[in-house]
Order: C-alpha cells, then sequence, then structure tokens
C-alpha cells in the first residue's frame, strides 16, 4: 500500500525526519542508538537492517533516522521510504519500550524541581525539537547543574551542542533559577556553559 511521506531535512546535516500518517510511537518517544536497542520492536530492526542508518527515533507520527556521513541521503531516503510504505500499515505503536533510553519519561519518575523545568522546556523549547526531528531528556539537577540528553536529529547535531544548549540554559536561569548550567551527557558533547 503506498501512502505519502512527508520527507523533512532537519538542522543536523546526518538526520532526516519522515512524517506519515500513521502514528509510529502512541505514548512517549523511542530512541535507538543501536540495533539491539531496538531488537523488541520490528519496524527499528528494519530500518537498521539499511546500509548506514545510525539510530532511528519514533516519535507521534514521524520516525527520525540518522545516518553514516558516510551514506548518501538520495538513495538511503528511498530505501527509507519504501520500508515505511510497506512496514507502517502493520507496525503497532502501543508496543512496549523496555530498553529505549528515553523510556517514556513520565512526570510521576521526576522531582518536583525537574517538573518545574519540564513543565518550561516543554512550553519553550521542545516543540521545537520535536520540529526537527528530536527531543531532550532531564537526567538529573544537581548544584545548580542540570544534566540532559539529547534524542533523534538532536543527539548528533552541531548546533545542539552549542547554540540550542545555550539557549536552554538562558531560558531555565531566566524562569527557573538564575546560577543554572546546563551539560549534555549524551551524543551531542559534554558541554558545560556556566556563568559569565
Amino acid at each position: 500500500m503506498r501512502f505519502y511521506i512527508h520527507v523533512q531535512e532537519t538542522p543536523n546535516p546526518d538526520a532526516v525526519k519522515f512524517i506519515s500518517q500513521y502514528t509510529v510511537k502512541s505514548e512517549g518517544k523511542g530512541n535507538y542508538r543501536t540495533r539491539e536497542e531496538g531488537e523488541h520492536v520490528p519496524l527499528v530492526l528494519r530500518l537498521f537492517g539499511l546500509d548506514g542508518v545510525q539510530g532511528v527515533f519514533l516519535f507521534d507520527n514521524y520516525v527520525t533516522i540518522t545516518r553514516d556521513p558516510a551514506r548518501e541521503w538520495d538513495a538511503l531516503s528511498n530505501e527509507v521510504i519504501d520500508l515505511l510504505q510497506e512496514a507502517l500499515p502493520e507496525h503497532d505503536p502501543d508496543y512496549s519500550d523496555p530498553t529505549s533510553d528515553t523510556g517514556g519519561q513520565s512526570r510521576e519518575d521526576l522531582t518536583p524541581e525537574l517538573q518545574g523545568i519540564s513543565d518550561i522546556l516543554d512550553r519553550t523549547v521542545r516543540p521545537y525539537l520535536a520540529a526537527d526531528g528530536g527531543g531532550l531528556d532531564l537526567i538529573e539537577l544537581r548544584d545548580h547543574v542540570l544534566y540532559i540528553k539529547y534524542q533523534g536529529a538532536c543527539g548528533s547535531c552541531p548546533s545542539s551542542a552549542g547554540g540550542t544548549l545555550m539557549a536552554i540554559q538562558s531560558i531555565l536561569r531566566d524562569e527557573f533559577d538564575p546560577d543554572l548550567s546546563v551539560v549534555d551527557v549524551g551524543g551531542a558533547g559534554d558541554f558545560m556553559f556556566s556563568g559569565y
């Protein structure tokens, strides 16, 4: 069954967002950096079977693919579209996700301080990250340092490690704690921006 899949570039030259009419993840997000992390999700296993796929991010009605920079997008995009057109009608978006590094981070698992930060990010930052094919999880708040982990296209994007991280820090300093520093503990790099 053929259906339209919109292909959207992201700020990360190694990640592309594929948007369809089908829901790929009903609740939460699925962020898979290896085939083993996604072995319980047939769609993810098939995507990792394509030459050059280095990451798969599932959220709502889109799939973000991160590629090996040695693989050209033209051919890989066509392979991804063909696979999604074949697999999505049978894909179960309600699958359980015990191994994804997102774990479907729920508000109940966050401390009251992290819930407040999450509310600010939901309003100011996360919609933009989702539009670019990614997201972020809050890992820990300790001694005025917030540890985050980017997902999807944001996980290896150069702008996530610099401008986006600084923007997050600036927003949270204005709305939460003027002494806060934000550190990415994931793939975009281990960068820390402290006070000026």
